[in-house]
């Protein structure tokens, strides 16, 4: 089992709206980011270990718990010509961008960016590295055992 970081601006998705969807389940499409896609498309299995992180909001951070629900499937925005994440690239016959579908399990208290940098557990977690902007990390089996059992 793996464990990853994943984020989504709450005002298109929030944990809120996931645990509303049917099934408590969205597909987690529109990913354009190479790095993020292989993460998707290669390592994502069912039942891997999501922490839901809402971003480029008024305060970042780990909104609830969800899991991978789905193996890896072609993410259909990037043939829909409307679309915003539409990739006239991209073929049908070769696609280039995957989504998976995310449950989500429970929605948890806030824990911000701000929290998660003050904890000397997390130092390496890649979210909080300088730079890093990818929408999906992944996140250590000893980091997820932290935020799990000590923050959420």
């Amino acid at each position: 089992m793996k464990y990853w970081l994943m984020k989504s601006e709450p005002d298109e998705c929030s944990i809120d709206d996931v645990l509303a969807a049917p099934g408590r389940m969205t597909p987690w499409s529109g990913v354009r980011n190479y790095q993020a896609r292989n993460f998707m498309r290669d390592e994502m299995r069912v039942g891997d270990g999501v922490l839901f992180y809402h971003s480029s909001c008024a305060e970042p951070g780990i909104a609830g718990l969800a899991e991978i629900a789905s193996e890896p499937y072609p993410d259909k925005t990037q043939f829909d010509p409307k679309s915003d994440y539409y990739d006239p690239q991209s073929k049908k016959e070769n696609p280039r961008w995957f989504n998976v579908d995310v449950r989500a399990r429970k929605k948890t208290r806030l824990v911000s960016l701000q929290e998660l940098k003050a904890h000397k557990p997390l130092a390496n977690m890649r979210v909080l590295r300088p730079g890093n902007r990818l929408s999906i990390t992944p996140v250590s089996e000893q980091e997820w055992k932290f935020i799990t059992g000590k923050l959420l």
